[in-house]
């Protein structure tokens, strides 16, 4: 923490650089503007383009005239209180930008006080590892759905977990499972790509630099593949979940998905199609009954559901 403290101290001596947002030529926030947290350990501003950065800004509620054409009451310590926030924990960030009501598996974001977050109740994923075998493949089913729709979704922003853990995804009452913690999630834009991965040549991080020298490189953000999160995943959550639960032999095509899913050494379309195959194994084992309420009675009368 006093870490932070060190290099939130120096950003209010460059606030500066970053007032009036609205004013800035090309964009509420330049990606050249945001070398302030570069070198804080939050992957959603990683790899960060034009068009995220003015979707941070535009969205973040905590301000008077949050989604405004011309953000006039975005002060000084709203901008500081934005960095702090992005720099300790990006979860309530990502709740507010990619909200759930437009489809997005993140909670509602109910609002804020200091560090303290209020957020739709979820029951973490690790409460159901002894789950019985329709559940666990509902569950799994939508976990594989939901590592879908961060790869491939209409805005073309490409979603990637740099850590995962049970905790880190939940299920309303209604059985629909979400992600319960964002805070490790990094964004890469697929459609205008990382401009400040480009400037940080230009602008070395003078906050990574107080401790750490600017010696150390970040990997690009092209090197980030798309078999990430399923790898993860596949390698820590859904053993607990499936292993154990279905007759033979569909455990054992279970299992050798699993295992191949898992494997970070083959190649991206390998470990995606492992992925889709276990989807297919996994969506007739699901039951359509009130316990799944988020899908009941559509799944009656629709095999979408």
């Amino acid at each position: 923490m006093f870490d932070y403290l060190i290099r939130i101290s120096f950003g209010l001596m460059l606030l500066p650089l970053i007032l009036p947002l609205h004013e800035v030529k090309g964009g509420l926030m330049p990606p050249h503007h945001f070398y302030i947290i570069r070198g804080l350990p939050s992957p959603l501003l990683r790899c960060p383009s034009q068009r995220l950065l003015d979707r941070v800004v535009r969205r973040y509620a905590e301000v008077a005239d949050a989604g405004s054409i011309f953000m006039d009451h975005f002060t000084d310590r709203d901008k500081l209180r934005l960095l702090y926030t992005l720099a300790v924990n990006p979860h309530p960030i990502l709740l507010q930008i990619f909200p759930g009501a437009e489809g997005w598996p993140l909670p509602k974001y109910l609002g804020s006080c200091g560090r303290f977050l209020v957020s739709t109740s979820t029951r973490p994923l690790q409460e159901f590892y002894s789950a019985p075998p329709d559940q666990a493949a509902d569950l799994a089913y939508q976990l594989l759905g939901v590592l879908e729709s961060l790869r491939n979704n209409d805005l073309n922003y490409f979603f990637y977990f740099t850590h995962v853990d049970a905790g880190m995804f939940g299920i309303f009452s209604n059985g629909h499972l979400f992600i319960r913690n964002a805070s490790t999630l990094g964004i890469i834009d697929k459609q205008e790509g990382s401009q400040a991965a480009t400037r940080a040549e230009e602008n070395k991080d003078i906050f990574s630099c107080l401790l750490s020298g600017c010696q150390a490189e970040l990997p690009s953000c092209d090197t980030i593949p798309e078999k990430q999160s399923l790898v993860l995943v596949c390698q820590q959550l859904l053993p607990q979940l499936l292993q154990g639960k279905f007759p033979s032999p569909v455990q054992e095509e279970i299992d050798a998905m699993l295992t191949q899913c898992g494997e970070d050494t083959l190649p991206d379309p390998e470990i995606l199609e492992a992925a889709s195959r276990l989807k297919d194994i996994l969506r007739p084992l699901r039951t359509c009954d009130p316990r799944f309420a988020y899908r009941y009675p559509d799944c009656k009368y629709n095999d979408k559901f």
